[in-house]
């Protein structure tokens, strides 16, 4: 994040100030996050859906995963168990992230495994 134009002093364009409260109560915060994910998860080699910016995939052979943001959750699906443990430890080094287990609802619909 940039400071905002007024904001700084000449000399002293290096001094920030210390927040009081969250950085996702300000208005930049879901776009900046997104802008990071973004550039992060391309950099695996997922590529964005042009008609669902929140949708990624990326294709290994016969290999698919999927995944799909919502604000900041994260919910993989894939034909490969392998390639969907192996991205969820690469996603866990890239961001702080919390393992909810399987979905059995999202966006409410009930997802049913086969």
């Amino acid at each position: 994040m940039d400071q905002s134009e007024g904001f700084t002093s000449v000399g002293e364009e290096q001094k920030v100030c210390h927040l009081q409260r969250s950085i996702y109560s300000l208005k930049q915060a879901s776009q900046s996050w997104n802008i990071r994910f973004d550039e992060v998860i391309r950099g695996y080699d997922f590529i964005k859906n042009d008609f669902d910016p929140c949708v990624y995939k990326k294709v290994s052979g016969s290999s698919v995963v999927f995944l799909v943001l919502n604000v900041d959750d994260i919910l993989l699906i894939g034909n490969d168990v392998k390639m969907l443990g192996d991205t969820k430890a690469w996603l866990s080094t890239q961001f702080s992230m919390k393992d909810l287990g399987e979905a059995s609802y999202i966006l409410g619909i009930k997802i049913i495994g086969g």
